[in-house]
């Protein structure tokens, strides 16, 4: 079947995908994993793991993808959580970003790869300066973990 290509006067911005992983360590301190971005925007900052999706897959695919291309961390259960859409989030251009949010209840070895320069674990409490608007999503993945039982 020929893939047939439309074009409209409509904007069409990015989508991305962001995943935050949360662990909880000894003495109930919750940490979330962040990487240290190699190439700009931000270069040089933490960030969460993440990226743009391709055309082929879902944004279930691409998250799980992104996560694994920047930290070698998969199979770690993963729930949409919310999108967000600021219109200048991104200086690259219009980008909308799906955040995923998961907790690792296992220790694994991490492994920067990609474009991450670094992989750390952040408390919650003292987070580093951060790439985008990575500080509001982590606000929301935070309540989300206040939400669990």
């Amino acid at each position: 079947m020929e893939k047939k290509l439309y074009t409209y006067e409509f904007p069409r911005p990015s989508v991305t995908v962001d995943a935050l992983v949360f662990r909880r360590r000894e003495g109930g301190e919750w940490e979330i994993l962040l990487i240290k971005r190699k190439y700009e925007p931000f270069a040089g900052f933490w960030a969460l793991p993440g990226g743009f999706i391709e055309d082929d897959e879902t944004l279930e695919e691409a998250v799980e993808r992104e996560l694994y291309e920047e930290t070698s961390l998969k199979e770690v259960q993963l729930t949409q959580l919310r999108a967000f859409s600021k219109p200048n989030r991104d200086p690259r251009g219009r980008t909308i970003s799906i955040a995923f949010v998961g907790v690792l209840t296992q220790d694994v070895s991490l492994q920067p790869r990609s474009d991450a320069k670094e992989i750390g674990w952040f408390p919650i409490a003292d987070l580093p300066n951060l790439a985008f608007d990575h500080d509001e999503i982590i606000k929301c993945g935070i309540e989300w973990l206040g939400t669990r039982k």
